[in-house]
């Protein structure tokens, strides 16, 4: 069967025209924005980790951003060892970017 066939009037099948208004593109962009945004603090906690040259450019770059989404959660705990400040203050600001973010996404697509 084609991907897009003509019983449901040129839509993908199975898939609502409902998908198509503005408050479920608005909703669908919110939870992207949410996942990247996830995905960068995700990313440099995994460099950390992983030890990565800090001196080249896109790791720099990923560090700098991630710094600037998780100011809110940066130093928000005290352990001891830098690994554990590092992924819970960047993890936690990930996990409340995912959850706020697709959150308010399910909303926007009620609507």
């Amino acid at each position: 069967m084609p991907w897009f066939h003509p019983e449901f009037g040129g839509n993908p099948e199975g898939m609502s025209p409902r998908y198509r208004n503005g408050a479920s593109q608005a909703g669908t962009i919110i939870a992207v924005v949410a996942d990247i945004m996830a995905l960068i603090l995700g990313l440099w906690i995994l460099m950390y980790l992983l030890d990565a040259n800090r001196a080249n450019d896109f790791v720099q770059f990923i560090h700098d951003a991630a710094r600037w989404l998780a100011g809110w959660s940066h130093d928000l705990f005290t352990f001891d060892e830098a690994w554990a400040r590092v992924v819970c203050g960047y993890g936690l600001a990930a996990v409340v970017y995912l959850f706020v973010g697709h959150a308010i996404a399910n909303r926007a697509h009620r609507h």
